[in-house]
């Protein structure tokens, strides 16, 4: 049986859109797409197996059909139409033949039916020979099973290679067979793996048209599209760069490397400027062997480009590209992207500039409908004694106004639980101390006392400029009572300052805690070490730069991530390591803790981002799904929710219960660098390279503002305790304050704007800029409220 399967031809039938069907020869990667979803399915005999072909319908991404199918690929994308599928037994098989050579014959396929009549006829004579008709492992049955497995019929364009077929002899590679089957989870040369391999991404660049004609019908397309009415212009002209770049990678892979040189050269200049820096990459990919490993190129062949464009658009683009019959550009458009059709009136080029420039296109709408939990968990009741020293008058009028619009703090909630609030046990989170209660208590104090801003009432800030650190300052954390500070630093040391007159101290020695008196009131001053009293505290265990600290809620302990690829939790009572966490195989760019503490999230260079509890050595949810490296990550309020900020250019937030991602932000132009949620936990903001704050309603997944007015990264955002300001620190050395308040009121979140993504935005950025400081010539790293709603920046002084 295996004899005869190594001696077949196989016969591949390619249907193109419009033209006479032709027959191809096999290609290693014929027969499942991306969108295409075709499945291997074991034989009804445990013999050679079935082979499913399923072509992709144009736009939705097709849909997998998990049979032996001969799809016919109608011109205008239509779904899959099976024309049979073989049961047990071979009058089923024989059925299925017949129907084959039928379909080549009406359509003028003769050598394909005139191979498959001469290999039927043996078929035939086994058929005849084998007894019953139902007998499943009679010869017959396996000849028709091994012949139909290689009659396959794939979507147009060229697609991922077949998974093995696994059979009674071992695992035998679908298409262009050698002698021998080949070894164990190979398919041909291409290793299945869960990662997309290198050969097997690539080889859907194999069958192309001619070489010189890319040019013609790129300049085709842009001539049509620059042409067409303004309304559609828009909308169209999304296609340039997803088209430019797999163009031009297939003609490099096809190793015509001078005309590659002069597509790139002639039509680089026309793409936004937000891609320059991908395009910088992909100029440096030449030739065929630079392509191997290279990340840009991996990501955009195994994720396809999301473009939203309505239905009138899509229309006309599908006609013009039938008329010309340009084949290439409509398999590329099939094959590499996903157009996200939406019913209404085209986007305007404002609109559209406003959600673009991700590694990946937009989000697919569908990726921004599940429900997000978004309010606060309702604050467990802690009664709080008056102080004598509050002025009675002032304090029994002011105190229920001045806790109002606090939202993360006790008291400062209605008894009532949130709508939007997540159940109270959705997720385990740790039971309050006593210390926790007394912290809390403390705070409702000071927020008897906090400072109520607006635009008539702006904060003081007090910067902290690390000198003499030599640009070595890589990350900045202050504590949420605002008594630590922690910096983190390039010879790979962790630096904690005390900022108040109290000083850091060490627990004494296990001899000498064993003279202490356990019962007397004062226990916990006298555990401490006076002689190690000191302002600062060095940690040391890195062994690379630390770009990420953060504090605990409780103050006793402090995360530190490192370029090591370890996350270390230091000890704030003994100022030692506890714990070194290792998950990561890259630099990890940020670690926070979540505000209930327990919990922590990181990100890093591997692109994904772990979810950890202080007690698991290992991660307890992994979150994978952003293209290029995890800069920046941040615990939603009510701890349910974590966000990630990605140099692909999205944010995206996950759910923490089942690690699913729930949003996904495009809008940004440069790799994110800060992230921050609103008090009441119903907005995010997000800072980047291109100096753009973008402000994001959670609930609706929706962008609903854009604040224009730093001219670099900015590297720190942070809203008021009472949200009714953010301020943002940049790398051009200002902190900026805006008018939160003014820029979330009067939203536009109806049905239509959230089904169509059809998002105005203001133009009125200098209307909510409050204020500008400057500094000297210190970039901004870090910002933090206190809370009295005094802020806190800080930042290493830069000689110039």
């Amino acid at each position: 049986m295996a004899a005869l399967a190594e001696e077949q031809t196989e016969v591949a039938v390619k249907l193109e859109p419009e033209g006479p069907p032709t027959l191809l020869p096999p290609q290693a990667g014929d027969g499942t797409g991306e969108g295409g979803g075709g499945t291997t399915n074991n034989g009804p005999n445990g013999g050679g197996g079935n082979v499913a072909a399923s072509s992709s319908a144009g736009g939705d991404g097709g849909t997998p059909k998990p049979s032996v199918a001969v799809s016919a690929v109608a011109p205008a994308g239509a779904a899959p139409v099976p024309v049979a599928a073989p049961e047990a037994g071979a009058p089923h098989d024989r059925q299925t033949l017949l129907a084959v050579l039928q379909f080549l014959r009406q359509n003028n396929l003769r050598e394909a039916e005139e191979a498959l009549r001469r290999e039927a006829r043996l078929l035939e004579e086994a058929v005849a020979g084998s007894g019953a008709p139902g007998e499943a492992d009679g010869a017959g049955a396996e000849t028709a099973s091994a012949l139909l497995s290689r009659v396959t019929a794939s979507a147009p364009g060229p697609a991922a290679p077949d998974p093995p077929v696994s059979g009674a002899s071992g695992s035998a590679a679908v298409s262009g067979l050698a002698t021998g089957p080949a070894a164990p989870g190979k398919v041909g040369s291409v290793a299945v793996e869960d990662q997309p391999d290198v050969s097997a991404v690539l080889s859907a660049y194999n069958q192309q048209g001619d070489p010189t004609m890319y040019e013609e019908y790129y300049s085709g397309l842009k001539h049509f599209i620059e042409c067409s009415l303004d309304c559609h212009r828009a909308e169209l002209s999304q296609l340039f760069y997803p088209l430019f770049v797999h163009m031009y990678l297939e003609l490099v892979y096809n190793q015509h490397e001078n005309e590659a040189k002069s597509f790139f050269e002639k039509f680089h200049g026309d793409q936004e400027c937000y891609y320059q820096d991908d395009l910088r990459v992909l100029s440096s990919l030449t030739k065929k062997e630079h392509m191997k490993g290279n990340e840009t190129m991996l990501d955009f062949r195994t994720s396809k480009f999301v473009l939203r464009i309505s239905r009138d658009s899509y229309q006309l683009l599908k006609r013009h590209l039938q008329e010309k019959q340009n084949n290439q550009i409509w398999n590329i458009v099939q094959e590499h992207l996903y157009i996200d059709i939406f019913d209404g009136m085209p986007r305007s080029k404002q609109q559209i500039d406003a959600m673009v420039g991700s590694l990946a296109g937009e989000a697919k709408r569908e990726a921004n409908k599940s429900k997000v939990f978004f309010g606060l968990l309702k604050e467990p009741e802690i009664e709080v004694p008056l102080d004598d020293e509050d002025e009675e008058g002032e304090n029994e009028e002011g105190k229920p106004k001045k806790k109002k619009p606090k939202k993360d703090s006790i008291g400062s909630k209605s008894k009532k639980q949130d709508p939007n609030a997540p159940p109270q046990n959705r997720i385990p989170l740790p039971e309050l101390k006593d210390s926790d209660k007394l912290d809390k208590i403390m705070n409702m104090k000071e927020t008897t006392k906090r400072v109520r801003l607006g635009p008539d009432c702006l904060p003081s800030i007090c910067f902290y400029t690390f000198l003499n650190a030599y640009q070595g300052l890589t990350a900045v954390d202050v504590t949420d009572d605002s008594s630590l500070i922690a910096g983190g630093f390039a010879d790979s040391t962790v630096r904690v300052w005390s900022v108040t007159p109290k000083k850091l101290r060490s627990v004494k020695q296990a001899a000498d805690l064993s003279l202490i008196d356990k019962e007397s009131d004062d226990v916990l001053e006298r555990i401490m070490d006076e002689k190690t009293a000191s302002e600062l505290k060095i940690l040391y265990g890195h062994s690379g730069p630390v770009y990420g600290a953060s504090f605990s809620p409780d103050r006793n302990y402090l995360l530190s991530s490192s370029e090591d690829g370890t996350v270390r939790l230091w000890s704030l009572q003994t100022f030692t390591c506890l714990v070194g966490y290792k998950g990561h195989n890259y630099p990890v760019w940020d670690t926070q803790f979540s505000p209930y503490g327990y919990y922590f999230v990181s990100g890093g260079h591997d692109r994904v981002a772990r979810l950890w509890a202080t007690d698991h050595y290992q991660p307890l949810r992994i979150f994978a799904g952003h293209l290029a490296d995890v800069n920046c990550t941040r615990f939603h309020p009510n701890s349910n929710y974590v966000a990630t900020g990605s140099a692909d250019r999205t944010v995206r937030l996950w759910d923490v219960l089942n690690g699913n991602c729930v949003r996904i932000f495009t809008g940004h132009k440069g790799p994110i660098h800060s992230l921050t949620f609103s008090p009441n936990g119903r907005f995010l903001a997000t800072g980047a390279t291109d100096g753009r704050v973008l402000l994001w309603d959670i609930g609706h997944g929706l962008m609903v503002g854009e604040l224009k007015g730093h001219s670099d990264t900015v590297c720190s955002l942070r809203f008021s305790r009472d949200g009714e300001i953010l301020a943002s620190g940049s790398m051009d050395n200002t902190v900026r304050l805006w008018d939160a308040i003014k820029a979330f009121e009067d939203l536009e979140t109806d049905d239509f704007t959230t089904a169509t993504g059809h998002i105005n935005l203001p133009e009125n950025s200098q209307e909510l800029l409050l204020g500008t400081y400057m500094t000297k010539s210190t970039p901004v790293v870090h910002l933090h409220f206190t809370r009295r709603n005094l802020v806190l920046a800080a930042g290493a002084y830069s000689p110039q």
